[in-house]
């Protein structure tokens, strides 16, 4: 309980990038067996993703495991001669030009989804229980239809929720960051209310973005928990660095540092100061 007898606000906190290395994938489930994260979302088009995610079916009663929907910098599971006529993804600046253009090939990602849902639920045994985006892309326009049509098709509404990627003007402005977070937060404007036509759950809140080449996630902590409410998602990118992550991904220690705050013994204690605990799996189901 927080001061005062009011109840501790549940603070869902979602480590990105499962499966884009063996290392970091290690990490994430080590957070997972001592409660320290809700949720981990998982790259099915990485190679490691087949040998790792039986290494993470244990933990789906603690976690929610949902698919990070991957459209940048990394190998689509099948051919998109638009999107990636070279066989690799575009970066992101690349597929939002084509997005905010109207020239994204929308058919393309349609069957990208589909395919890195096969893989999800071929190699973890069921649906995901959340949808979100590496590198945000879920919020894209194009990506977003795409996404949402795959609730009621594909994915359970009752069973799946949604990330948004969305928080007040005046909670961005106190954490900072706010070209990054302002741009992403305008990206996704309202998704939380078409996702709620469709009957899908989301999370109210969401941080994660700040500079670490100028500060490490625990010093950053108390900025990025400003005013977060009840069904705050922080995103974090934790996990330890080996070969496979270095050769397709530039954020290598820094998932180090985000590790060792998350495991701290401090950590908790300072959720509970700020009268926040970790959520449980089903929420905000």
């Amino acid at each position: 309980m927080a001061a005062m007898g009011r109840p501790l606000r549940r603070l869902i906190i979602c480590a990105d990038d499962y499966g884009i290395s063996p290392a970091v994938s290690l990490g994430i489930r080590q957070l997972a067996e001592v409660g320290r994260i809700s949720a981990t979302g998982a790259m099915t088009c990485m190679p490691a993703w087949p040998a790792e995610a039986p290494a993470l079916r244990p933990l789906a009663e603690q976690l929610a495991v949902g698919l990070h929907f991957t459209l940048t910098d990394q190998r689509p599971l099948g051919a998109m001669p638009k999107t990636a006529p070279d066989g690799r993804f575009p970066g992101i600046g690349g597929l939002l030009k084509h997005s905010l253009s109207g020239r994204l090939a929308t058919a393309e990602v349609a069957a990208e989804l589909d395919r890195q849902l096969d893989a999800f639920e071929a190699h973890f045994g069921r649906p995901p229980d959340f949808v979100d985006g590496h590198q945000h892309v879920h919020l894209l326009p194009g990506v977003r239809r795409v996404v949402l049509s795959a609730f009621g098709r594909r994915l359970d509404p009752a069973r799946c929720w949604l990330r948004d990627c969305t928080d007040r003007p005046a909670a961005l402005l106190a954490r900072g960051q706010v070209a990054k977070a302002g741009v992403i937060a305008l990206l996704g404007r309202g998704l939380g209310k078409a996702a709620a036509a469709k009957g899908v759950a989301t999370n109210h809140g969401f941080s994660g973005i700040y500079d670490w080449r100028q500060s490490g996630l625990g010093p950053a902590l108390p900025r990025l928990l400003a005013g977060a409410g009840d069904g705050h998602l922080l995103m974090v990118h934790p996990g330890h660095v080996d070969a496979a992550l270095a050769a397709c991904d530039s954020l290598t220690t820094p998932r180090e540092a985000e590790w060792t705050a998350l495991m701290g013994p401090a950590f908790l204690p300072f959720l509970a100061s700020r009268g926040l605990k970790i959520a449980a799996r089903g929420f905000p189901r």
